[in-house]
Order: structure tokens, then C-alpha cells, then sequence
């Protein structure tokens, strides 16, 4: 598979299409095998994979583009920290069919599109760093 080595190239793939997401995960060849996700508080199997929308809002209007990706990217950069580095972040294009218990998108009919190289994280992580408000991950624990 792929991989993606830059915030810019992801910026132009989001600029490109729709119906991209992320996933921190294994991989797509784990994850494809059953294509379900579990709901960590009570294991209830989940009608696709849990992923991140990386399209653009209407309501994000003619704002960069970069630091959208930015964002969609940090809020979830912790999670290689606390899953002892084995999960990384890939891109699927793929069909939302339902929300998770997070409200997350379930996808179905997933395409894996490439790895999310370190650097990709790194950059985000600068490029929110010069925004103007204080901003972390999405991190429970």
C-alpha cells in the first residue's frame, strides 16, 4: 500500500474527492478481514469500521484547507501513545452507513488508499500549533 509522506499530499487528496476517511488501526489488512468494529465500553459489534471524515463542512467556508486536515488528524494522534504504538493511521475511501456510539461514522465498502506516514502526524501537529487557540487530541485517558 502507499504511503502518504506529506500534509500537503493529504490536502490535495481532500481537495480531490470525497468520502475520505482515517482510521488508527492495524491496518486495512486486519481490519478487512472482518470489516466491524467493536464499541469499547460494551463490545456490541459495530455495523462497519469506525473512521474519521476527513471531508470539508460547508460551514469551514473558504478557511485552509491544511489546517482542516490538521485538525482531523490531531484530534486522534493519540492514539498510538496508548495502544502501545501498534495502531496507525490510514486512509479508506469508503461509504458511511451508520454512527457509532461516539458518533463516529461506521463505513462499509472501504478502499484502503494508503499509510498516513509519522511526518503527516508531525506536520499537523506544527500546523495546529500555530493556530491561535489551545487545542489537544481527543484523549480520555
Amino acid at each position: 500500500m502507499p504511503t502518504i509522506a506529506s500534509l500537503d499530499e493529504l490536502t490535495d487528496l481532500i481537495a480531490s474527492r470525497r468520502h475520505l476517511y482515517v482510521r488508527w488501526s492495524l491496518g486495512p489488512y486486519v481490519d478487512l478481514a472482518g470489516p466491524t468494529s467493536r464499541d469499547g465500553l460494551t463490545g456490541v459489534e459495530l455495523p462497519g469500521l469506525s473512521a474519521n471524515p476527513l471531508d470539508v463542512e460547508e460551514w469551514w467556508g473558504d478557511r485552509s484547507l491544511r489546517t482542516w486536515a490538521a485538525r482531523r488528524l490531531y484530534d486522534y494522534s493519540h492514539l498510538p501513545r496508548i495502544r502501545d504504538g501498534v495502531v496507525r493511521p490510514w486512509l479508506l475511501h469508503g461509504r458511511e452507513a451508520a454512527r457509532g456510539p461516539d458518533n463516529e461514522p461506521l463505513v462499509r465498502d472501504v478502499r484502503p488508499l494508503g499509510w498516513i506516514a509519522p511526518e503527516v502526524i508531525e506536520q499537523a501537529e506544527e500546523e495546529i500549533a500555530r493556530q491561535v487557540g489551545a487545542w489537544g487530541p481527543l484523549d480520555r485517558h
